[in-house]
């Protein structure tokens, strides 16, 4: 009995040493579940090591795009291989990163530089957008098939483990599976209710893929961003698109997105449009953050389809008005490229060269021309040319000038240099006339061509002597006006 006393007091004694350390045990749990809390937060901050690939033709708006997607006004275009950042901000954990952005250049040139952008590495952390310009919807065709064939055979091309592809793959299937509208009564803002919304759908409850979805599944987000949705007034004022046109267009490239698992979104920089949305759906799509936008399909320029809202029975509503074309005409048949416009070709007519040896050929005979030209010129048919006339008589000194000079002008009238000229020309056919004849031209010079038998100029006529008389006032008028102001400048000085 006294054992057993014994046994009972040790037992209710540590049963009360328990008791009065439950408090200091309590408060230690609670220190752990804190720091629990803290390094649970502190491992969904926001990671650095995110990156976006942007592949498409050239003057597709790569660069103005990422320059929008920045904050950047001034875009500057460069070569090759392009990298750029945008700031990432959680508005919620208070937290920033940044997130890379590679951007290839359109020329399939550049395709070896994939793997500077796209790797081992990043390959499961990289998200990619596909770019095409409303500017040319008729290469769309062309250029979406080629990028993914492009992407494809670089995905290959990586030296991927089996496991670690499937698990890509997988994870975009259950992406397209799990989607679901927004618009419920959790706050999609909440990191908790996020994390709940993210990770609370079993395997079991996923729904089945729908028709034609995923067909080609690459294991990689990709975004179809249709750029310059502007210029769609363009297309209907210049190339006569109508509805029904922009609405094919529209089936066209939803159905490719369908089958190759990605999201679509029409933007347009110069309008402002869907650009914001863009930004908020790539970081929802890479960190999570929150994206309370539906699907945009009313407004044909500001078209917005998240990853896995689409189907083909949503696709067919945009069958009801397009009555002039069918959905499964194909796409060249309907959205044709436009004929080359004429000046175009004139350009290209412009550009041609001549043959060298036909060019100097023909500046020779414009040389020549030019040569016969000067030759004709009026002082030459007034001057030397009249010389090659013959003797003249009284009865041809009508002819001896192209202009008859008016004897009653004065030295004073706006007639004098014609007086001048005329008498210079007298001169020059005296001189040719009689070398050795005196300024006179009188009576008792030796008788020679241009003059008669008795030694008579035969040129003297009224007319001739009184082009000299005026011609000798004006001299004599001129030596006057010189010799005056020869005085006048001697009195200054």
């Amino acid at each position: 009995m006294a054992l057993d006393s014994g046994t009972q007091t040790n037992a209710l004694t540590s049963s009360f040493t328990t008791k009065k350390k439950d408090p200091a045990a309590e408060k230690e749990n609670l220190w752990s579940a804190i720091l629990n809390e803290v390094q649970t937060q502190g491992s969904t901050k926001l990671p650095s090591n995110k990156s976006v690939l942007v592949l498409g033709d050239n003057a597709t708006g790569k660069t103005t795009l990422i320059a929008k997607l920045q904050g950047v006004e001034d875009p500057k275009k460069g070569s090759g291989l392009e990298y750029a950042y945008i700031d990432v901000k959680d508005e919620y954990r208070d937290d920033m990163t940044r997130l890379g952005v590679w951007v290839l250049d359109g020329d399939p040139g550049h395709t070896n530089l994939l793997h500077y952008a796209l790797n081992e590495t990043n390959y499961a952390h990289t998200l990619v957008i596909l770019t095409v310009s409303m500017t040319q919807p008729w290469g769309w065709l062309e250029q979406l098939n080629q990028w993914i064939k492009v992407l494809g055979q670089h995905i290959e091309s990586l030296q991927l483990d089996a496991k670690e592809k499937e698990a890509a793959r997988q994870r975009l299937a259950t992406t397209w599976q799990s989607y679901c509208e927004v618009g419920d009564d959790l706050d999609p803002g909440s990191p908790v209710k996020r994390t709940m919304r993210n990770n609370s759908i079993d395997e079991d409850d996923l729904l089945p893929l729908t028709e034609d979805a995923l067909i080609t599944n690459l294991g990689l987000d990709i975004v179809v961003v249709v750029t310059k949705t502007d210029y769609m007034t363009t297309l209907e004022k210049e190339y006569e698109y109508r509805d029904e046109h922009f609405d094919f267009i529209q089936q066209w490239i939803r159905n490719f997105c369908l089958r190759h698992g990605t999201s679509l979104f029409y933007t347009s920089v110069k309008e402002d449009k869907n650009c914001d949305m863009l930004y908020k759906y790539l970081t929802h799509r890479i960190y999570g953050l929150p994206f309370r936008t539906p699907a945009l399909v009313v407004e044909k320029d500001a078209v917005l389809i998240p990853a896995g809202w689409d189907s083909l029975k949503k696709i067919s509503i945009l069958y009801e008005n397009m009555h002039g074309v069918k959905a499964e005409n194909p796409y060249t048949d309907i959205i044709k490229s436009p004929p080359t416009r004429k000046a175009v070709s004139n350009r290209e007519a412009e550009v041609q060269t001549e043959d060298e040896q036909a060019f100097l050929a023909r500046q020779q005979e414009i040389l020549k021309q030019g040569d016969q030209v000067r030759g004709e010129s009026p002082l030459r048919s007034q001057g030397v040319g009249s010389n090659k006339s013959g003797p003249r008589t009284p009865g041809t000194t009508g002819q001896s000038s192209p202009k008859k000079i008016d004897p009653k002008l004065t030295p004073a009238t706006p007639g004098t240099e014609g007086v001048l000229a005329n008498f210079f020309n007298s001169l020059l056919h005296k001189k040719s006339g009689s070398p050795a004849s005196g300024g006179s031209g009188g009576a008792g010079s030796p008788a020679g061509p241009g003059r008669t038998a008795n030694g008579t100029d035969a040129m003297m006529t009224p007319e001739k002597l009184a082009v000299r008389t005026d011609a000798a006032a004006e001299l004599d008028r001129l030596s006057r006006s010189v010799k005056k102001e020869i005085d006048l400048s001697q009195s200054e000085c």
